[in-house]
């Protein structure tokens, strides 16, 4: 089939969809089944709307940020023998299942879709049929039943995921959760000039760095008050600030090592080196109140994620799940791009220009 390329503005639940490049229309059947949980089966119409609609986060936000394009980042290698789009596949095939299964118990929460529910999903699905024609439904599998399959999937997971989070243990004490914090400063092994070019030091200027960090610590530590801010301002030098605790490794694992050995606030750290330069640190809190209370509410957030991965896991587990991986491997990233759009003023905008 000869590929062409089209310009598509398709308008779905989660925002407008433009088609990049097609091949034309889809290769499977979309009542076709990519995987059977349980007793029920994937239509590869929903496995392809659902990818399509991930597929345009990707190509959309992440692939510019990467310095690269939608069609360039699927080729790429993720790990050994498997590209980006394989591993990405892979991981959005689970999370498809993992829909099913947790719909399949949602009745054991008492969680369920409300007219109001429903009627939502109608409407959208409705919207988006109005607003495309066939060629752009082909292409993400764009029909009613199909959208209105992935919108009650993703509407009870909303319900579901805090359902399932319930009953944790959400006591966290001061000593669990305990976060320090430091003031440093960084002297770098290289220089940037006003153009923003960067040069490496030579050995002979790293030497002589290394002697000015040691005399900024030295004096640091005689100082009365242990003023690092003035002492920096002084020598034109920045202060950062930053908390940790004894598994953090930012900035620097062996700067937080030195700061977490110390026992008394106001002490300092001996010069602290890198391969890119030397530290020298603060500590100004054995507990800092406002990131230990923070540490709490993620640590709580741990848990209650950890509850839910476990009960997605035994679902799993006590369900027989079959994959069709013919099926599934027709939905091809590489060779239909799919990019999202804010509005169509700013898609006939980007088209004008072209």
């Amino acid at each position: 089939m000869k590929q062409s390329v089209k310009r598509m503005a398709v308008l779905t639940a989660a925002g407008a969809l433009a088609l990049t490049s097609l091949t034309g229309c889809t290769s499977f059947d979309n009542d076709d089944a990519v995987a059977t949980v349980g007793k029920e089966e994937i239509p590869a119409g929903v496995a392809n709307f659902y990818a399509r609609m991930q597929q345009a986060q990707y190509e959309t936000y992440y692939a510019p940020m990467m310095g690269t394009t939608g069609e360039a980042l699927w080729q790429q290698e993720m790990e050994e023998g498997k590209t980006y789009e394989e591993s990405t596949k892979e991981t959005l095939l689970l999370n498809l299942e993992n829909l099913y299964l947790i719909r399949q118990h949602a009745e054991e929460y008492e969680v369920a879709l409300t007219e109001e529910d429903t009627k939502a999903i109608e409407e959208a699905a409705k919207k988006f049929d109005e607003d495309n024609a066939l060629e752009e439904k082909e292409a993400v599998s764009g029909y009613k039943k199909y959208i209105e399959e992935y919108l009650e999937l993703v509407t009870i997971q909303s319900r579901m995921d805090p359902k399932m989070k319930e009953g944790v243990n959400e006591e966290v004490s001061d000593e669990e959760a305990a976060q320090k914090s430091m003031k440093y400063v960084y002297f770098p092994y290289s220089t940037t000039d006003a153009d923003g070019n960067t040069k490496d030091l030579t050995e002979d200027e790293k030497k002589e760095l290394k002697k000015t960090a040691q005399t900024f610590a030295d004096t640091l530590k005689v100082s009365e008050t242990k003023d690092i801010d003035a002492l920096a301002q002084k020598g034109g030098y920045e202060v950062k600030t930053t908390t940790f605790d004894s598994e953090s490794t930012a900035p620097n694992a062996d700067l937080v090592k030195a700061l977490d050995a110390l026992t008394t606030e106001g002490d300092v750290t001996d010069v602290i080196e890198s391969d890119y330069g030397i530290y020298v640190g603060k500590l100004t809190s054995l507990l800092d109140r406002e990131a230990t209370d923070t540490e709490k509410t993620n640590i709580v957030a741990q848990r209650k994620q950890e509850q839910y991965d476990s009960l997605l896991a035994d679902w799993r587990k006590e369900t027989e799940i079959t994959e069709n991986k013919k099926v599934w491997n027709k939905i091809d990233f590489e060779k239909q791009g799919v990019t999202a759009k804010q509005s169509d003023d700013q898609y006939d905008d980007a088209a004008d220009a072209e």
